[in-house]
């Protein structure tokens, strides 16, 4: 009796099918949307993770200021000398390595063609804080570093845009009327946060750098490896006490300097994607609240078209359990045909956006499960009173009903 029942709700839907598609449209589009919704989420946030992940993790990167930005008007705090490095290097403790950077930008030139990059000068405690590979040549020499010697690292944007195909090591290029050896090419990294562009630098010793480029002594950015068994936060805390004392300021006011911590930044990012994620799936989910009350509808209308013939099955000998779950299983029915339609709609619309958002394609298996048990249950909740209704009817009056 039971598939008796299941066969004669499936032939309703079939008997009236664009119908039964305009009544599963409002729960194809509220599955769609979620579905949708919550995997380009969870793929933005992933790309978001890897993103700034290239940056580094456990790195703490202490620039003068007080932000990224330009500040309020006032003089430019200055910059860190050699004596603050060695001091984060001797008094704070937890850190694995700290990276002392001197950065401008530079034109660079080899055989005709030309490229407008930063030069970063540093030593090679720059490849330990991050660990940064190299796909040919070597790091500087203990002598190279010591005397200053004009010799260079390519990140790999400024390569191809110089050397193309061929092999830079050992070929001499000028960066600001410096002729610098190529002695190593980086590995490629891609974009970093906010779209920048790791590989377009030219790494040299910061005495080459200092002496022969910017003119000074000056330090614009401290890199600091955390040791993963220290609080990024405790170490970062200790650098803030360290830095207020060494550039005299004073009780009460502000640090001319701050500390951009990449794994607070993740968790940042992360949480907000995560939250925005939520927010707009729940206003897509409102959706499928109006797909429910659309099948609840067109029951009703179903079950008043077909008093006459509910009136018949009860007098032959149907029972009132019976006639309900004739139209409960019509409503399921509906409910789960437009879960199904919406996923795939949903799978198609992400393959979709994915090359535009240029983010990876993530099959979420858990979400596609619960949009489609959602799905079921709107059509229990929102079938089950037209199904009631249909069950009560009086059998003598649903008979003399024209």
């Amino acid at each position: 009796m039971f598939f008796t029942t299941i066969s004669l709700a499936l032939r309703s839907i079939a008997r009236h099918k664009l119908r039964s598609f305009l009544t599963t449209l409002g729960i194809i589009i509220g599955v769609a949307a979620v579905v949708t919704m919550v995997t380009l989420g969870k793929a933005t946030t992933a790309a978001v993770q890897a993103s700034i992940s290239s940056l580094g993790t456990n790195i703490l990167q202490v620039r003068p200021g007080q932000g990224f930005g330009r500040g309020g008007g006032g003089p430019r705090p200055s910059d860190f000398k050699i004596e603050d490095v060695e001091a984060v290097r001797k008094q704070i403790a937890g850190i694995n390595a700290v990276a002392e950077e001197a950065q401008t930008t530079v034109t660079v030139i080899y055989e005709g063609a030309n490229w407008s990059t930063t030069v970063n000068g540093t030593t090679n405690d720059f490849f330990r804080v991050n660990p940064w590979p190299l796909t040919a040549g070597r790091e500087f020499s203990p002598q190279e570093l010591t005397a200053g010697k004009s010799v260079c690292i390519l990140g790999n944007t400024v390569k191809t845009n110089l050397y193309r195909e061929a092999d830079p090591v050992g070929t001499q290029m000028r960066i600001s009327g410096i002729s610098c050896e190529v002695i190593g090419v980086l590995k490629a990294k891609g974009q970093a946060g906010f779209g920048a562009d790791q590989d377009d630098l030219v790494v040299m010793p910061i005495k080459a750098v200092q002496r022969r480029i910017t003119g000074n002594r000056d330090i614009r950015v401290m890199l600091v490896g955390v040791n993963a068994d220290y609080s990024t936060a405790q170490v970062q805390a200790s650098i803030t006490d360290l830095m207020r004392e060494r550039r005299n300021i004073t009780p009460g006011k502000d640090d001319d300097f701050f500390i951009f911590d990449t794994k607070q930044f993740t968790d940042t990012l992360t949480q907000t994607t995560t939250l925005l994620t939520g927010i707009v799936s729940a206003v897509a989910a409102i959706s499928l609240i109006v797909g429910g009350i659309g099948i609840m509808n067109i029951m009703l209308v179903s079950v008043t078209e077909r008093t006459r013939e509910i009136g018949i099955r009860l007098a032959i000998g149907a029972v009132a359990r019976e006639v309900l779950m004739q139209f409960l299983i019509e409503a399921i029915a509906l409910s789960c045909i437009g879960g199904i339609i919406g996923i795939v709609l949903a799978q198609l619309v992400i393959l979709g956006l994915v090359p535009v958002l240029k983010v990876t394609w993530l099959f979420d298996l858990q979400i596609n499960i619960i949009a489609f048990v959602i799905s079921a249950i709107i059509g229990v909740v929102f079938g089950f009173f037209p199904a009631r209704r249909a069950a009560s009817l009086n059998p003598i009056d649903a008979l003399r009903h024209e």
